[in-house]
């Protein structure tokens, strides 16, 4: 697909960016770059690329899921004004 200033006028138009004639070119050539540089990557065989969560190749160090507090639940439910098998229950506000 080939842009034209005509293009760039009409996109700027509608966001409602204002563009003279100079802009326009100018804007027109880095987009032709950035649409030719996204053309050479697509034209790339990554087939055999496994996808990756992040650019960088790192390992998360993780901690072991172990418990390291008591359970207080009994404690917290004490000052609750209302505790049904150990759910808080609350007043209803959706008819």
């Amino acid at each position: 697909m080939a842009l034209i200033r005509d293009d760039v006028k009409r996109a700027a138009r509608l966001a409602r960016i204002a563009v003279n004639e100079a802009e326009a070119d100018e804007v027109l050539e880095q987009l032709v770059r950035i649409f030719g540089m996204i053309e050479d990557m697509r034209a790339v065989d990554v087939a055999a690329v496994e996808p990756m969560a992040h650019a960088q190749n790192l390992a998360l160090r993780l901690r072991d899921d172990v418990i390291t507090e008591s359970d207080q639940r009994e404690l917290f439910q004490s000052v609750a004004p209302r505790v049904e098998n150990g759910l808080y229950l609350v007043p209803k506000v959706i008819e």
